[in-house]
């Protein structure tokens, strides 16, 4: 019989203390399996480094049997802290999904290419914050079993420093650096041409809600210092910066007011920029068609119910969605979202140009967009592009957009009602106050495959009324070409985060 359980570890020679924590769970290591260098027929080995993966990226979890053997009729299981907790699960011969936990549903896929050999990865996709930390590789014979222990480090790179002025302070002109979507903390500095290293006025690293940092550094930039500088702000374990410069011409100093000291910063900012953008457009793609050449095709849009999460309420005429009291009892099918209370629309697109409308009216919650067919439809959904999520969303008397970082939208008048146009062929799908005729937000996308539409009413309670598709008249249409934008050439495509929804979305 096995001895007393000890701490986990390859080759420790007893119970690892996770295993012997989880004896409720079917099917833990049998107290009369052997263990440790005495007993043992294998160990398992994985990196004797941590592993880096970047949010939104993936990873890959390498371990494996020494000496080698096959481990094709053994079980082999990567959990975190619990022996319970499993992040995935190899046994008779198949993967196992019925205990992963919910937050891996998914995203997990084991590399079983050389098993035979006793080599084996796990590839987690859609790396979040949350997947960071100590995972455990363990294997069980029939005989014996042996565990390793791996530490995945996860990274985010943020977005492009943003360099504004902000008035002049001390003889000089105080200049401002902004960068978000960082993790873990980064490093901003201020460098001269040669790349030297510059006192900065302030600095502050923030962490926001969803985790992750932002930093915002200042610098005092006078006449007779250096009046071209870069802001620098770099993950050290990604090993990867973003850099923004800004150049201040000497007629710009004390001698001028202040407003001109702006005006010719911001020329200095937004020529260059400006010329890249009209470079990269004509570049990528023909002129955009003027605004009065676009005509909105209105679709008929309905919910279809196979998707719809079961405790969403659908109108007969599957043209209104409301969350519901109780889980109604229909089938787990693969296209229905069992955590996400959400549903598609029954109406495919895979080229062409396409609006419609939905009522919001006084909801506090809401979620609108578009998304590919071939998402995910079981655990959380995280929105954004790269997960095949172009959304609008309501929260807390703020809307935003899905890009990454996440795009707060300004708007004035709270619209009763969403106008959602994609143009497939162009890669876009634009959002439209309907109620003042405005413009919210474009997503830009090379789209593939078949895409659909999405709603999410969210949360009951002081939130209960529908999500309404409202039918669009042609003539009504039409007078919607006035506030159609020209194409932004702006890539919001989205490598990170995100909102996540899910059961309490």
């Amino acid at each position: 019989a096995a001895a007393a359980p000890t701490a986990a570890g390859g080759g420790s020679g007893r119970w690892p203390s996770s295993a012997a924590a989880a004896l409720a769970p079917p099917n833990p290591p049998s107290p009369g399996l052997l263990r440790g260098p005495s007993s043992a027929h294998f160990t398992v080995t994985g990196p004797d480094h941590p592993i880096t993966a970047s949010l939104a990226g993936e990873a890959v979890l390498p371990c494996h049997l020494s000496p080698k053997m096959s481990a094709e009729n053994m079980e082999v299981r990567w959990f975190r802290s619990e022996f319970s907790a499993i992040v995935h699960l190899y046994r008779d011969g198949q993967d196992q999904y019925g205990q992963q936990m919910p937050e891996y549903r998914g995203r997990t896929e084991l590399w079983k290419d050389d098993i035979t050999n006793g080599r084996v990865s796990l590839r987690i996709r859609d790396i979040q914050l949350s997947d960071g930390g100590q995972y455990k590789c363990f294997f069980k014979s029939s005989v014996s079993y042996e565990e390793a222990l791996l530490e995945l480090q996860v990274a985010g790179l943020g977005s492009a420093p943003v360099i504004s002025v902000e008035g002049h302070q001390d003889g000089g002109i105080r200049v401002v650096c902004r960068s978000a979507g960082w993790y873990p903390q980064p490093k901003a500095q201020w460098r001269d041409l040669q790349g030297q290293l510059l006192p900065s006025a302030s600095e502050s690293i923030s962490q926001e809600s969803n985790g992750l940092f932002q930093a915002e550094i200042a610098i005092v930039i006078t006449e007779e210092s250096n009046q071209k500088v870069s802001c620098c702000v770099r993950n050290p374990h990604l090993n990867q910066e973003r850099e923004s410069a800004i150049s201040i011409a000497e007629l710009f100093f004390p001698q001028v007011n202040p407003w001109m000291v702006a005006l010719g910063v911001i020329l200095a900012v937004l020529l260059p920029l400006a010329g890249y953008c009209f470079w990269r457009q004509h570049r990528a793609k023909a002129p955009a068609p003027s605004t009065d050449s676009v005509t909105l095709s209105p679709v008929d849009v309905t919910l279809d119910p196979d998707t719809a999460n079961p405790k969403l309420v659908l109108s007969e005429d599957q043209k209104r969605v409301r969350r519901g009291d109780t889980c109604q009892d229909l089938p787990d099918n693969p296209e229905r979202f069992d955590h996400c209370y959400c549903v598609l629309g029954a109406q495919g697109f895979t080229g062409g140009r396409h609006y419609w409308e939905v009522e919001v009216g006084h909801k506090m919650r809401w979620d609108l967009g578009v998304c590919r067919e071939s998402v995910s439809r079981k655990g959380p959904v995280t929105y954004t592009p790269r997960n095949g999520y172009w959304v609008v969303w309501l929260r807390g008397g703020e809307y935003a957009a899905s890009t990454y970082p996440r795009t707060p939208l300004p708007v004035s008048i709270r619209p009763n009602r969403v106008g959602i146009f994609l143009d497939y062929e162009v890669g876009e799908v634009s959002f439209y106050n309907v109620t003042d005729r405005s413009h919210l937000f474009t997503f830009t996308e090379t789209f593939s495959g078949t895409l659909r539409p999405y709603f999410h009413p969210c949360r009951s309670g002081k939130n209960v009324a529908p999500l309404i598709i409202c039918p669009v008249p042609v003539e009504d249409s039409l007078h919607l070409e006035v506030f159609k934008p020209q194409f932004e050439d702006f890539d919001n495509s989205g490598i990170g985060e995100g909102f996540v929804t899910g059961v309490g979305g």
